[in-house]
Formats: structure tokens, C-alpha cells, sequence
């Protein structure tokens, strides 16, 4: 970060900015017109989908990505349309595509809004000694994943705010968003199982 031109800094932050204020016009729009409530609707959702026929599946990318970005939206809705309309594996693949999309809008965020003004203003310190180092960080962004008590959306917005590369996060979040339908199978073994990998995750990243 240091070594970028102080223009492409405030570049990067008035983009962020505008992102940021964009997402909540956005959601301003959805509370007052009353779409918020409606995409809690499945079957209002099921119609959306299927009347923009080949054009469906970017609704339902579009809106994975937003409901990660915001926290208010809610996921499941969406992805159970996703399921219902275009069938198990499509359904599955575009719920992933959107999701990750919105990991990464969450993580750019909190990036360079955060990260960079806190490295500006700690310095060295900000990088968390030995929990600071991308294998510990990389797994704990994907066992935090796995854990059905953590949210996704804190996840990805507290992941930008470490030094953990864009591409650890990305890779973290997708495998673990293709692993999801096994772990709900099986949500109270994984649970414990996912304390297990953090523990030995964190250690094995020390050497």
C-alpha cells in the first residue's frame, strides 16, 4: 500500500466513497418503496425470476451480491428462489457467483476505508503480530465461514479490515460456499469440527 501514488490513493478511497453511498441509497429506495419486505417474499421472488426468463439469473446474482453487502437483506429467501427456479446445480452455482461477488464488495469496502486509514494511523502495528500472517488469517476466514452462528457479511467486511490478500479471501470464501449443502447436512458434528480446524489451523500457521 505504501507505494501507491497519493492519487491513486484518493482515487481508490473517493471510489470506495461512491460504493458506499450508492449502497445506501440503495437501500433508502428498497425501505421506503417497500421492496425490502418483498424480497423477504419467496413467492414474490419465484415470480420475479421466472418473468425475466434468460435474464433470471442475473436477478438472483444481483441480488446474493447486495444481500451480502447489506446486512438487512435477507440471503435465504433468495437462494431457496435460486433452488426452486433453475434447479439444484444452476440454482447452486448462481447463489455462489453472487455471494462471492458480494464477499468481495464487502471486503473492497472495508479495505480501503478501513484498513488503509488504520495502517495510515498505527503503522506496522496493525498487521497483529503472528495472527496477522495469511495462513492464520486465510484459515480463519475459512472455518469462521463454516460456523453457522458467525455472520457472512461480518466476515467479509472484518476480513478487509487485516492485511489477508484479496485472493486468499476469495479463494477461502468460495471453497467453503461450495462446500455449504454437505455442511448443512450435517450442521452439529461440523460445528464441532470447525473449532477443531481453527485450533489446528491457527497453530500450523506458526511454522
Amino acid at each position: 500500500m505504501e507505494g501507491h501514488h497519493p492519487t491513486t490513493r484518493k482515487l481508490r478511497l473517493a471510489g470506495a466513497l461512491l460504493v458506499l453511498i450508492v449502497l445506501v441509497l440503495v437501500y433508502r429506495h428498497l425501505d421506503a418503496s417497500g421492496l425490502l419486505e418483498r424480497l423477504m417474499d419467496g413467492q414474490w421472488l419465484r415470480e420475479q425470476t421466472l418473468a425475466l426468463g434468460v435474464w433470471g439469473p442475473l436477478l438472483v446474482v444481483g441480488l446474493m451480491a447486495l444481500a451480502i453487502v447489506l446486512n438487512p437483506i435477507p440471503s435465504a429467501p433468495i437462494a431457496l428462489v435460486s433452488g426452486a427456479v433453475f434447479g439444484h446445480a444452476w440454482g447452486t452455482l448462481y447463489v455462489v457467483l453472487g455471494a462471492e461477488i458480494g464477499a468481495l464488495i464487502a471486503f473492497a469496502i472495508a479495505r480501503v476505508l478501513g484498513h488503509d486509514l488504520l495502517r495510515r494511523l498505527f503503522g506496522e502495528r496493525v498487521a497483529l503480530g503472528w495472527l496477522g500472517s495469511q495462513n492464520a488469517l486465510t484459515w480463519m476466514v475459512f472455518v469462521s465461514r463454516l460456523l453457522p452462528f458467525v455472520s457472512f457479511d461480518l466476515v467479509s467486511y472484518g476480513a478487509g479490515l487485516t492485511p489477508l490478500k484479496a485472493w486468499r479471501f476469495a479463494l477461502a470464501t468460495l471453497l467453503v460456499r461450495l462446500a455449504m449443502p454437505v455442511v448443512a447436512r450435517r450442521l452439529s458434528e461440523w460445528t464441532v469440527v470447525c473449532a477443531a480446524l481453527l485450533i489446528a489451523g491457527t497453530a500450523y500457521s506458526l511454522f
